[in-house]
């Protein structure tokens, strides 16, 4: 009896480790799929996933860098009429808010919405677009830099067969936000 007793203890606890090596992958998975393509050295599917999880440390690394830097120059600057400038060294860049960005890669979709403190938008009435064309949304958060939002939203297709079209993801959220 106490033989069957620890075989099913033995089988539960290489179920339960099984299922945490699982999530485990599942999460570097996703961690990799957030990387930019264009910070990868390689292939991301030839990479093992310690290679991942270095690739994300370094482009953590590059990102904390890039905003302390933004805070040494004193941040973002806004002018009156709603153009943002942001003077670095190498580029100037300006651009009106807000603005929408929409990321298409495989399955995923990735939503960056950037947006003044004055003018703000229904956030569940962005979900409710991208819930619309058939993505299911996996994480969302925000911050605050100054007088500026900054919205990114992670989604992905709910059907692999009718995926998701991109394009017409982001004509919606433009219509939405003006």
């Amino acid at each position: 009896m106490n033989g069957a007793g620890d075989a099913t203890a033995k089988m539960e606890r290489k179920t339960v480790e099984k299922n945490r090596r699982m999530h485990m992958k599942r999460l570097c998975m996703k961690l990799a799929s957030l990387i930019p393509k264009e910070y990868a050295t390689n292939s991301k599917d030839m990479l093992s996933q310690v290679d991942h999880l270095d690739q994300a440390t370094s482009y953590i690394k590059d990102l904390q860098g890039r905003i302390e830097r933004m805070k040494q120059r004193g941040g973002i600057r806004t002018s009156a009429e709603g153009t943002n400038k942001d003077v670095d060294r190498e580029m100037t860049t300006e651009f009106r808010l807000p603005v929408v960005e929409v990321r298409h890669q495989d399955l995923n979709l990735e939503v960056v919405l950037i947006s003044g403190l004055e003018k703000r938008f229904k956030f569940h009435q962005v979900i409710s677009v991208l819930e619309e064309e058939g993505a299911e949304v996996l994480n969302a958060n925000f911050s605050v830099v100054g007088e500026m939002i900054f919205h990114t939203i992670h989604s992905q297709a709910i059907s692999s067969r009718l995926g998701l079209e991109a394009s017409r993801v982001s004509e919606r959220l433009k219509e939405l936000i003006r």
